[in-house]
Order: structure tokens, then C-alpha cells, then sequence
């Protein structure tokens, strides 16, 4: 174990170093984030007259959130993060640990602070910070799973960690981490639409059901 952190140590050393010149240069005008995907609203579905099939579109909507890179980094199955738009390994190599927040001598906040930090490098714009900030718990580990896999789990207690849908809509549309998804810092894509809106979509999918997309 030892061994691994001194690595993992070295590893976050290693990638502040490289990132230094870049933030000590003269600083550019920070470069606008790529736009945004947009968000149908609830009204959107009403045309759909049978509740359950609404239900699924809703929730389909919906997984454009869920399923973009900045929700999906951090809800690994492996319990390892991946970064960045195309989901590569999170460097310096990292996992969750026993708490989800890094393992013993390099906790996620040896890098990672309250809020995002402009770093105007080439290659990494900027690092991500949240107050809460690390990986999603075992019970929310969607990578790799499907959007109606990803549905069961989320609604089905013995598998989401013991939440009734009213605290999932909750997280989903309150939780100041999950609004981090459209504030992400130079050089990533904010997740779709806004949380206000994603948050919308979650309660309409509950009120119509619940129901979920085939697997």
C-alpha cells in the first residue's frame, strides 16, 4: 500500500509540476467552453398520451445528462475516475478508496479543491474542484451499463443505496456537486441543458411512473 501511494503521490506531483510554466506564463483570455447540448422540457412530452411510454422519454432526456462525460467520470464501476470528454484513466492513476475520496495519502483534495482553478496549460485547462468533491458512491457505479440499466438501478432501493425517488430527484436537481456538471471548468463540455431543468425532467419521469427504457 505504501508502495502505491508513494506512486500515486508522485504521479499528482508530477502533473502540478508539468502544469506550472503554463500558469506562471502571461496568462491568456480564458477560451469559451465548446456550447452546451440543450434540454427538451417536460412540456416537450405531453403529446405522448400513454403515460408509461412518456415516462421513458422523459427519463431518456434525462440520460443525456447521465450519460455525458461529466456525470460518467465519476460514476465508475471500476471505482477508478476517468476524466476528460472521452472518459480516458484519470492521470496521475487514482481510486475511490474506502470512502470514495481518494486512498490513504492522496485524497482526492491533494488536487482537487473547493472550485474549479484556471491553469491555462495546453493540454489540461483546468483542474475541477467542488466542495464535495469525489467519486459517486458503489451504489450509483454506471459506466459501461445501460440507459435502462442505469433506470432500474437508480429507482430500485436495494440497489441505490436506500433512496426513495424523492431523494434521488433531490440529488439530481439540488445536489451543488451534480450542478458542478454544467460548471466545469475551462475545457470540458458542461453537461447538457442546466440542472433546473434536468431536475424537471427527473420529477416528470417520477410523476408519470417511473418508468424506464429497455434494457
Amino acid at each position: 500500500m505504501r508502495v502505491v501511494t508513494v506512486l500515486l503521490t508522485a504521479g499528482c506531483v508530477a502533473t502540478v509540476v508539468g502544469l506550472m510554466p503554463s500558469v506562471w506564463a502571461a496568462a491568456p483570455a480564458p477560451a469559451a467552453s465548446a456550447p452546451a447540448e440543450t434540454l427538451k422540457s417536460p412540456a416537450d412530452f405531453v403529446s405522448i398520451k400513454d403515460p408509461a411510454a412518456r415516462s421513458v422519454a422523459l427519463f431518456t432526456e434525462a440520460g443525456k445528462v447521465i450519460n455525458s462525460p461529466r456525470c460518467m467520470n465519476c460514476h465508475p464501476v471500476q471505482r477508478a475516475p476517468t476524466q476528460g470528454d472521452d472518459r480516458h484513466p484519470h492521470n496521475p492513476p487514482m481510486v475511490a478508496g474506502q470512502s470514495g475520496h481518494g486512498p490513504v495519502g492522496l485524497p482526492c483534495a491533494a488536487c482537487h479543491g473547493p472550485a474549479n482553478v484556471q491553469t491555462w496549460g495546453q493540454d489540461i485547462k483546468s483542474i475541477p474542484g467542488d466542495p464535495k468533491w469525489a467519486l459517486a458512491p458503489a451504489e450509483m457505479a454506471w459506466q459501461g451499463k445501460s440507459l435502462g440499466a442505469i433506470c432500474a438501478q437508480i429507482k430500485d432501493p436495494a440497489r441505490n443505496g436506500g433512496r426513495s425517488l424523492a431523494e434521488i430527484h433531490h440529488h439530481m436537481a439540488e445536489d451543488h456537486l451534480v450542478g458542478w456538471a454544467w460548471s466545469p471548468g475551462d475545457g470540458r463540455v458542461p453537461a447538457p441543458g442546466t440542472q433546473v431543468r434536468f431536475g424537471e425532467l427527473v420529477q416528470a419521469w417520477i410523476d408519470t411512473g417511473a418508468k424506464c427504457p429497455k434494457a
